[in-house]
């Protein structure tokens, strides 16, 4: 009778070190923290010891191997050698294989809930020799951990795994984001610019007027290039902002901005970002091999290729012209009203 209770306890006290082992190892600390700070109750008493790390798993292997030894020690006084290592590892089996197969995952995790308090004090009060043994072992165990992450292909795979994954709680947009960004060094301007013969131009001697304000603004965009002579000669930049601030009339090379950068459409996506930020300048003219005006592209071109949706200008949301100018004289007249605007 003895034989039978102390053998069902030390196996009973091996199998709860395995289980609460495979558990543990089976939770992502990260997942636990966010759980419990939702007032998940089991997250949170498994978080009390999934904080400890190796120490975890140096107590819980340390109950395995006596508690292993024990019942080895009793089943040889009872039985023969053979027959005893054969019980042993048909225990340990039923622990590592068998259990978190079936209903071993569940288990585990109700025992692990219920056991998280005496497991977290125990090893709190052994923390002192246990930090020690885990600082020994990390300085001769190599380390493995590999993400199985290789390429950017891997890590782009992955983000389309994460989109499926049906426990997923980031947004898509952002996985769409960190996609079009891997893939953005790639790209070259000629994928992304508009072509030369959609391009919206207008003269350096175009009187500034209602009318190709009106014109200008139906084409949809907000920057226009500049042209004097011939229509490839380019010799500025033409902002609506500056067409809106313009009460009175004047023409167009009054108000352009006379500097015009160029890039190449064989650059880098990445290159020319750069371009953008260094020189402050939101619109290049873009040019082939034989220096030949083939199309344009700006800033929200580039920010487009990583967003994934166009971006709206801040005058193009709005259909109508008037209602444009009408606000900025709005604001500009709030602004020449404000007593602090007016004293500085």
């Amino acid at each position: 009778m003895t034989f039978l209770l102390l053998s069902l306890l030390l196996a009973a006290l091996l199998l709860y070190a395995v289980v609460l082992l495979k558990t543990y190892r089976n939770v992502s600390a990260k997942e636990l923290k966010r759980q419990a700070r939702d007032g998940d109750k089991l997250a949170e008493a498994l978080y009390k010891v999934v904080g400890y790390g190796a120490s975890l798993d140096i107590v819980l292997w340390f109950v395995i191997g006596i508690s292993g030894g024990l019942l080895f020690v009793v089943f040889a006084d009872s039985m023969p050698f053979w027959l005893s290592v054969f019980g042993i590892a048909s225990i340990i089996w039923f622990g590592f294989a068998w259990l978190p197969n079936t209903h071993g995952t569940q288990f585990g995790n109700t025992l692990a809930k219920y056991t998280a308090g005496p497991l977290h004090g125990i090893i709190n009060f052994l923390y002192p020799i246990l930090s020690r043994i885990e600082r020994l072992i990390g300085k001769y165990r190599p380390v493995t951990v590999h993400t199985g992450i290789y390429t950017k292909d891997d890590l782009i795979e992955l983000l389309k795994q994460q989109k499926g994954q049906l426990d997923n709680r980031i947004a898509k947009e952002d996985i769409l984001i960190a996609q079009n960004s891997l893939n953005f060094g790639e790209k070259f301007v000629r994928d992304v610019m508009t072509p030369r013969r959609v391009m919206s131009t207008v003269s350096i001697d175009e009187n500034i007027s209602p009318v190709v304000m009106e014109e200008l603004h139906k084409t949809g965009h907000s920057r226009f290039p500049v042209y004097e002579g011939k229509k490839d000669n380019f010799t500025g930049i033409l902002y609506m902002r500056d067409m809106l601030k313009k009460r009175t009339g004047g023409k167009v090379k009054d108000l352009m901005e006379k500097k015009v950068y160029y890039v190449h459409d064989e650059d880098l996506l990445t290159d020319v970002l750069q371009v953008f930020i260094k020189t402050h300048h939101h619109l290049f003219l873009v040019v082939n091999t034989f220096e030949e005006v083939v199309g344009l592209i700006s800033m929200e071109d580039i920010l487009e290729q990583i967003v994934g949706k166009p971006i709206i200008d801040e005058f193009d949301q709005y259909d109508d012209l008037r209602a444009v100018a009408a606000k900025q004289a709005e604001k500009e007249q709030k602004n020449h009203n404000h007593p602090l605007k007016k004293s500085s």
